[in-house]
């Protein structure tokens, strides 16, 4: 397909080719018109000449008729005078009349100017004229002087008359066939005119719908379409027609409405992503200032509860010791008593301030975890008999139902036994009505298909509601779960911590018939080679157990 660029020269073309005819036209018209302008003036010229020179010759023969017909032998000297004058002229008229004959064109297949040669017998006529006058006027004889000046002129007239007569006749045809000619010339050059204007027109009408108004069209289109993309239509598209410039540049627009479709479209999807990652984040930070509210609230609550659980039993100590002091005469009962009661707040506070210190030393980062191979039933028997007494009192039984020496795992023995014991504390304090705990060990199939070995401690007491379970190893997290508000909440959260540095789990459940029974799951030795070193430090590991949404 023909560029734009082609068809503007082209079209450039066709104008340069217009006017270069247009003027060539109007150069050959003006020429026209100049030779038939010449030829009329010069047709014109040469009938006035012939007009004068028939004015002349007449002046010329009356004056030499006044010298002939003077009386006397001798002619007066202002008729010759007047004779000498016109012969003059007439001389003067037929050498511009040679001229003008020279100038005309020859005949037609010959070399002879007809007007020429008409001219030069016209004016060998008037020199013998002349001479025939000159010698007739040199005769004495008046009579004789004028017949001859007569016959002279006679004769002159019967030869020149015919010839003078046909140049007048044939100029004055000159002059009609050149006006007629510039006539004709006139019409013709209007015609021309007439259709030269067509043909420009109709030329320009045919560019126009070949050229001009396609491109005027298809960029309307394009201006239309800008005005589009300016509305934020951004869908709009152009066709490309033709393979020109222009076509190359609504390529070129359609490329780009479609880049400017992409970006917005990815502009909205960035911005609804924004939008969601801030709703996100402040939903995130909404339950975060919760979270911080409510660890705020525990962390208070857990100051007040700290400085009551350390108040009573320092309030009971000292009032026994007041009491006893007070007493002129101690017996040995009334100091058992004191002494149990004493010991037995002591025991309580130990156990608080011990409690305090473990979870100090967790998040400080400075407990370590001494590993070895225990067997588990012997550990378990002694937290069972630590506890046989206070559930005696409390009318509860504790069995432990396994066969020693049971299966060997890896762990830490004091901390294993301190979380046994704290879930058999769980259950005597928080339990209720408790009548019957149990601990046995079992072997399962834990997550993955690793063999772990279950330590199960399970009561008949009240249970725990299912939607309070999720919470119950947060730290500070008591009350609430148990009915009863008492402890700090830091027995189950640090039973956890301890456990999964172990490599296992623990999970409380609803017991069969009621009650409550925790499951601890540690993987065998021989599965976890990587637990084997004696020491295992878990520094800042308390800071972050798992679970744990408040610290």
């Amino acid at each position: 397909m023909r560029s734009i660029r082609f068809k503007l020269a082209a079209l450039s073309g066709a104008a340069a080719s217009f006017a270069i005819l247009s003027t060539v036209g109007v150069l050959l018209a003006v020429g026209a018109a100049d030779r038939a302008l010449e030829a009329t003036v010069s047709a014109q010229q040469r009938l006035d000449l012939l007009t004068e020179i028939s004015a002349r010759l007449s002046d010329f023969g009356l004056a030499a008729v006044a010298v002939a017909e003077s009386p006397g032998a001798d002619p007066g000297r202002a008729d010759l005078g007047r004779m000498e004058d016109a012969r003059s002229r007439v001389a003067a008229v037929l050498e511009a009349a040679t001229v003008r004959a020279a100038q005309s064109a020859p005949a037609f297949g010959t070399g002879v100017r007809p007007r020429e040669r008409m001219v030069a017998h016209l004016r060998a006529d008037f020199i013998l004229l002349d001479r025939q006058i000159s010698a007739a006027v040199a005769d004495a004889d008046a009579p004789s002087r004028g017949d001859r000046v007569r016959g002279a002129l006679n004769g002159f007239a019967a030869s020149a008359g015919p010839t003078l007569s046909l140049l007048v006749e044939s100029e004055r045809r000159a002059v009609t066939t050149a006006r007629e000619e510039a006539l004709a010339l006139s019409f013709r050059l209007r015609v021309g005119a007439v259709a030269l204007a067509a043909l420009v027109l109709a030329a320009a009408a045919v560019l126009y719908r070949a050229v001009a108004r396609p491109l005027l069209t298809r960029l309307g289109e394009i201006d239309r379409a800008a005005a589009a993309i300016g509305r934020g239509d951004l869908d709009t598209r152009l066709t490309i027609g033709p393979r020109d410039e222009l076509g190359v540049l609504t390529a070129r627009f359609n490329r780009m409405a479609a880049r400017l479709g992409r970006r917005e479209r990815r502009v909205i999807e960035d911005r609804a992503l924004l939008e969601k990652t801030i709703s996100e984040r402040t939903a995130d930070l909404t339950a975060a200032n919760a979270r911080l509210a409510a660890i705020d609230a525990s962390r208070r609550r857990f100051f007040t509860d700290v400085s009551h659980e350390l108040r009573t039993p320092l309030t009971v100590i000292i009032g026994e010791c007041d009491v006893t002091q007070r007493a002129p005469a101690i017996s040995d009962d009334l100091s058992r008593s004191v002494l149990a009661t004493i010991r037995k707040r002591a025991g309580r506070l130990h156990r608080r301030i011990e409690d305090l210190l473990r979870v100090a030393r967790s998040e400080s980062g400075e407990i370590e975890l001494v590993f070895q191979d225990v067997p588990l039933v012997p550990l378990l028997a002694d937290a069972v008999a630590g506890f046989e007494t206070v559930a005696r009192r409390q009318g509860a039984s504790l069995t432990l139902e396994a066969d020693a020496p049971g299966p060997l795992v890896h762990a830490d023995r004091e901390w294993l036994r301190q979380v046994v014991e704290g879930l058999i504390d769980n259950a005597l304090r928080h339990g209720g009505k408790v009548t019957r705990i149990t601990l046995a060990v079992t072997t399962g199939t834990g997550a993955g298909g690793v063999v772990a070995d279950e330590i199960t401690v399970s009561d008949d007491g009240r249970g725990i509601a299912p939607e309070a379970r999720a919470g119950l190893f947060r730290r500070f997290a008591r009350g609430e779960r148990f009915g009863d508000g008492t402890g700090f909440g830091l027995g189950l959260a640090l039973a956890e911590w301890v456990v999964t540095r172990h490599g296992g789990r623990i999970t409380l459940e609803e017991r069969e018939g009621g009650g409550t029974r925790v499951v601890i799951a540690l993987p065998r030795p021989q599965l976890h080679p990587e637990a084997r070193p004696e020491v295992f430090e878990a520094r800042g590991a308390w800071a972050d157990p798992p679970g744990e949404e408040d610290t």
